[in-house]
């Protein structure tokens, strides 16, 4: 059964930068498309970026183009979210989320995810 688990959320001052990582288990990650959401108080899930498991095929939200960047490293079952310039309505609660076993998408949508994280905390104080 695949499951994942995110870190490094946690408080930051606006402009700060921090770097969400997730981990799956369970079965062979480079055969997983994976995508960060998140979702603000009173607000719906959204998605912020994917990667296929072709490691250079990438989507990101308009949103948090040019400051957020998603990444994956196979050898460590790892998917990252490098997130820069951070600001108040960047606070939500993060969500990893992986795609059917051998699936191909690079922008996931929440009806192809197949597993989801507990989901992890990001406050951006101003």
């Amino acid at each position: 059964q695949v499951q994942l688990v995110e870190s490094g959320g946690g408080l930051v001052q606006a402009g700060a930068s921090l770097r969400l990582s997730c981990v799956l288990s369970g079965d062979t990650f480079s055969l997983y498309s994976m995508g960060w959401f998140r979702q603000a108080p009173g607000k719906e899930r959204e998605l912020v970026a994917s990667i296929s498991i072709y490691a250079g095929d990438t989507a990101t939200a308009d949103s948090v183009k040019g400051r957020f960047v998603i990444s994956r490293d196979n050898a460590k079952n790892t998917v990252y979210l490098q997130m820069n310039m951070l600001n108040p309505e960047d606070t939500a609660v993060y969500y990893c989320a992986a795609g059917g076993r051998g699936a191909v998408y690079r922008q996931i949508a929440s009806w192809a995810v197949k597993t989801w994280g507990k989901g992890i905390l990001v406050t951006v104080d101003s």
